[in-house]
């Protein structure tokens, strides 16, 4: 038979705790405003000012009742962390989740629109969709404008033109990622 539990035992579940702050508040707030009454209360009743310690026991309780009040309040969510969402999006479209994955980099870039790694990224899944070309071209064209030096961003860029039929604008990207990589050289061509 189970030994019966007692109440030190029992751990109070981890949302209580905002709820007990603002009742200990209220207790400190009122005991704070009896321990300032009482002087006044004194000279009324007694005719004289006593109780000579209340105000400083009234101020001690009225900054328990500011501590309780500020240590009680709900804690927000902690805004996530742009890296954390690009590289669970990046999981998702590599296990066949695609939808999934754009909509976590769509929420990226509402959270930091100059993040241009969600935009190349997005435009590269949009690169295995189907009629999503231009989609992806336009993701890979505000990367390089946010961008203007990353190489890659042009070929990606190169890769979308070629699919489209723009060969003169695909060679344009790829003499540029060449120029910007340190190569002396243009590539081959597409």
């Amino acid at each position: 038979m189970p030994a019966p539990q007692h109440d030190e035992d029992v751990e109070p579940p981890a949302d209580a705790w905002p709820s007990r702050a603002r009742q200990w508040c209220r207790v400190a707030l009122a005991l704070a405003f009896l321990f300032a009454s009482l002087p006044l209360a004194s000279k009324l009743v007694l005719g004289s000012w006593g109780f000579d310690g209340a105000p400083g026991i009234a101020c001690l309780c009225l900054v328990a009742a500011a501590y309780l009040y500020f240590a009680g309040r709900e804690r927000r969510p902690p805004i996530p962390d742009s890296a954390a969402i690009l590289g669970e999006a990046i999981r998702l479209a590599a296990s066949g989740e695609t939808a999934r994955g754009i909509a976590l980099l769509n929420e990226a870039l509402r959270l930091s629109p100059r993040l241009w790694q969600a935009r190349q990224y997005r435009g590269q899944i949009r690169l295995g969709e189907a009629n999503a070309a231009e989609a992806a071209l336009q993701d890979f064209t505000e990367a390089i404008r946010l961008a203007p030096g990353e190489p890659h961003l042009y070929i990606l860029r190169s890769h979308v033109f070629t699919l489209l039929g723009r060969e003169s604008s695909a060679r344009a990207d790829l003499e540029t990622a060449a120029r910007l990589g340190g190569d002396t050289e243009a590539p081959a061509g597409p």
